[in-house]
């Protein structure tokens, strides 16, 4: 599969640049042959606390990106915010026949930011297939949450993380991320923004991690794709060369977190 990454500088709060924004990135993934698309988080608002203005209870930008998906004939992944009350941090991808492949609600709000005073928890960890891949979806915080990441990677051999992760954390994110690669043996896509919005710095680091920890392609403080061929077989390969997965004790570090 050849994958992209787009990061790019979201405009805050201002859908109808992004939508513009996101329709450059696209057409340049055409050119490039790629199969499939991710964008960062809230992708055409950027890390708002307003849902009462950026949410949506008409799938506008659903229906923006089935467009979009129909139109050029490629997979698309996005963020966006369901609801103007008791919404969700969510992320969707669609394919071209405009069925949608996967919704997810970011599992955990990130308190820090008083993001849990705006948007309710999900509670269910996605998965999907494409093209021979199992696909897992991530929203920023979630990186932190190791857990979650060891049950994704039960099935799946690609896990995303799309984020609007600042310029301070930079090295969190970035050490994060080869970890989850490194732990879960599977291929790792952070998606991240750049430029300044809202009083916070962002440096971007969108990259791809491969199943030993490798960065195979990554992109720092500019707009622009993350482009990488990728194929399911080299986690396989991983997987089985090296099964310490098999030693985990589930039940035993469940007894010890009853205790």
């Amino acid at each position: 599969m050849k994958l992209a990454l787009a990061q790019l500088d979201i405009a805050f709060e201002d859908k109808s640049t992004n939508k513009e924004t996101t329709k450059q990135f696209i057409k340049q993934a055409i050119s490039e042959n790629v199969d499939m698309i991710f964008f960062p988080e809230m992708t055409l608002t950027g890390f708002s606390m307003n849902p009462s203005y950026i949410g949506e209870d008409n799938s506008e930008t659903i229906e923006f990106f089935k467009e979009m998906s129909t139109k050029y004939n490629l997979s698309i992944g996005f963020g966006y915010v369901e609801g103007t009350s008791h919404s969700k941090n969510k992320y969707k991808v669609v394919a071209p026949q405009g069925n949608e492949l996967v919704d997810y609600a970011k599992i955990h709000p990130f308190s820090y930011g008083n993001e849990t005073e705006f948007y309710e928890s999900g509670n269910e960890i996605k998965h999907f297939n494409a093209f021979n891949f199992n696909i897992t979806p991530f929203i920023c915080y979630d990186l932190r949450f190791p857990e979650i990441f060891q049950l994704a990677s039960k099935t799946a051999t690609l896990i995303t993380i799309a984020a609007n992760w600042p310029n301070e954390r930079r090295e969190h994110w970035i050490t994060l991320l080869k970890a989850r690669a490194i732990e879960n043996q599977c291929y790792i896509a952070g998606i991240n923004r750049v430029g300044e919005s809202n009083g916070l710095t962002y440096s971007g680091d969108s990259m791809i991690v491969d199943p030993l920890g490798n960065i195979i392609g990554s992109l720092y403080n500019e707009e622009g794709l993350v482009i990488a061929d990728i194929n399911q077989d080299d986690v396989l390969v991983v997987r089985e060369k090296f099964r310490f997965k098999d030693d985990r004790k589930e039940e035993l570090y469940y007894k010890l977190y009853n205790k």
